[in-house]
């Protein structure tokens, strides 16, 4: 199985009231920013057999745009093992009912997903301190859960940021070739 874990994208200023932080939705950079990274996901080859998301709205958010984008047909699975409130043992037991799938994307928040990321790659926290892993909004990490691979355990494939998917972006639309002055 191969996990992609994306934290939702920019959503403005957090709200002091946590039931109107609930609603709160993307603001435009993070619709933008949402439509760029599946256009990258595109690029890559890479289809959900699955999205699973926390059932704050911009988490859904984020997750249905991602998922139209990269040609996800399906229902967005809302799942409270992903909510800002989560801990770790419920994100176990999500992962537990996608071991039938091959590639799932999973939409959550900060500081959960770093923290359930620094876990799973350390055997849940068994083998040591959990590693620390750094998370901006919008920010996606390929995770590969697959043991017949010759792996201990699962493997970090790749962490990309916002920044990135905009550069990659930005040159895939200018020539391919680069500007080379000769005088």
């Amino acid at each position: 199985m191969t996990l992609y874990i994306l934290r939702h994208a920019s959503a403005g200023t957090r709200r002091a009231n946590p039931v109107l932080d609930v609603r709160r939705p993307l603001d435009k950079d993070g619709k933008r920013h949402c439509l760029l990274l599946g256009h990258a996901l595109t690029a890559l080859k890479i289809n959900f057999d699955v999205v699973i998301s926390s059932p704050l709205k911009r988490a859904v958010q984020t997750a249905s745009l991602v998922g139209t984008e990269t040609g996800y047909e399906q229902r967005v699975v809302l799942s409270e093992g992903l909510s800002p409130a989560a801990d770790y043992e419920a994100f176990e037991k999500l992962l537990a009912t996608c071991t039938h799938e091959e590639n799932v994307l999973l939409v959550g928040h900060n500081p959960n997903l770093p923290a359930f990321i620094g876990r799973l790659l350390t055997g849940g926290g068994r083998i040591g301190k959990p590693a620390a892993v750094r998370m901006r909004k919008g920010s996606i990490a390929k995770i590969s859960t697959d043991r017949a691979a010759g792996q201990n355990g699962p493997t970090l494939q790749w962490l990309m940021e916002p920044r990135m998917v905009r550069a990659l972006y930005a040159t895939s639309t200018k020539s391919s070739r680069r500007n080379t002055s000769r005088k």
